[in-house]
């Protein structure tokens, strides 16, 4: 078998390309490679928290009870009569303001809770790691477990706060801190704020340990007190660590339902928004009346947020 060589003075052709086909960059490559990357995570969201978004959006357009649930498809008979039903319901503006109310003081608690704790244990002492792992109890322990706690140790009858309250602080009688419209709301937001001030505690104790110690040793020597020191070196400092925390936490505490639930069932003027939406689709079993609820509670953080970040932008900005 013999093969013939290429002619003298020609050199073997080479493939092109077919025509209308642009080759492949090294960028484009590596795009659909990190878009096939990113492909199962990002269906897994859109299946999780987008479908149920956009399902509950639509049901707050339509009239659906719990017993037409199943009858009830995407595009129904769409209706502003669940927005008129809600906003007018008796109670929604109180509703709303205690819900305000306790986001703002369980975010404030909290992060000055955190603030506290990050300022006693920076230092090394003896002991040090056991107090820090001692300081995320409150956050990894169940909450149903430590809604319990607190009950029972807040109970007029058998508690130890009352108990220790008439025995040491003279009380006449014991007060019912999760049953008496004066002091429910302000227990639910003490027990929002000691419960995830560990939240705070590890973003600003890592933040306090990556300032400068030259910082604080030329201030001591220059004789500032420890008030100046905190107010003019570490206070700056923390301020970016301390703005991000807030929008955090007003988010979560602003969505919080389990919390309340749990210690006060809504009652004695502890009703959030969630708790709200919860009655509605439990109580009154209107579904299209809990949707839409949600979707105020939405718009409602959004707007706070929106402003929340339009005033912070400015602010860094300047």
């Amino acid at each position: 078998m013999t093969t013939t060589a290429p002619e003298a003075g020609r050199s073997p052709t080479r493939e092109r390309p077919p025509t209308g086909r642009r080759p492949v960059t090294l960028r484009q490559r590596e795009s659909r490679a990190g878009l096939a990357l990113v492909a199962p995570t990002l269906l897994v969201v859109v299946a999780v928290i987008g479908i149920p978004i956009v399902w509950t959006v639509l049901l707050a357009f339509q009239r659906v009870r719990l017993a037409t649930l199943r009858k009830t498809g995407l595009f129904g008979e769409f209706t502003m009569s669940n927005f008129d039903r809600v906003l007018h319901t008796p109670g929604f503006a109180d509703t709303l303001w205690t819900t305000l109310l306790y986001a703002v003081g369980g975010t404030f608690g909290s992060i000055a809770i955190g603030l506290v704790a990050a300022l006693v244990v920076r230092r090394p002492f003896k002991g040090r790691t056991l107090v820090r792992a001692s300081m995320l109890l409150p956050y990894v322990a169940p909450v149903v477990a430590v809604a319990f706690v607190w009950q029972v140790l807040l109970d007029p009858q058998l508690g130890l706060v009352n108990n220790w309250g008439q025995r040491f602080l003279g009380w006449d009688t014991p007060i019912p801190f999760l049953s008496q419209d004066s002091t429910a709301l302000w227990t639910v937001i003490a027990f929002e704020a000691w419960r995830y001030f560990p939240f705070a505690f590890l973003f600003l104790l890592a933040r306090l340990q990556a300032v400068p110690g030259e910082l604080e040793e030329a201030a001591l020597v220059d004789g500032a007190t420890p008030t100046q020191r905190f107010r003019h070196i570490l206070l700056p400092q923390l301020l970016p660590v301390i703005a991000l925390l807030s929008l955090l936490r007003f988010i979560m505490t602003f969505n919080k339902f389990d919390d309340v639930y749990l210690l006060t069932g809504g009652a004695a003027g502890t009703e959030v928004v969630s708790v709200r939406v919860y009655q509605f689709l439990t109580a009154r079993t209107d579904i299209g009346a809990a949707a839409a609820q949600a979707v105020v509670l939405a718009v409602v953080l959004i707007i706070f947020v929106g402003i929340y970040l339009r005033f912070f932008t400015a602010r860094k900005e300047a």
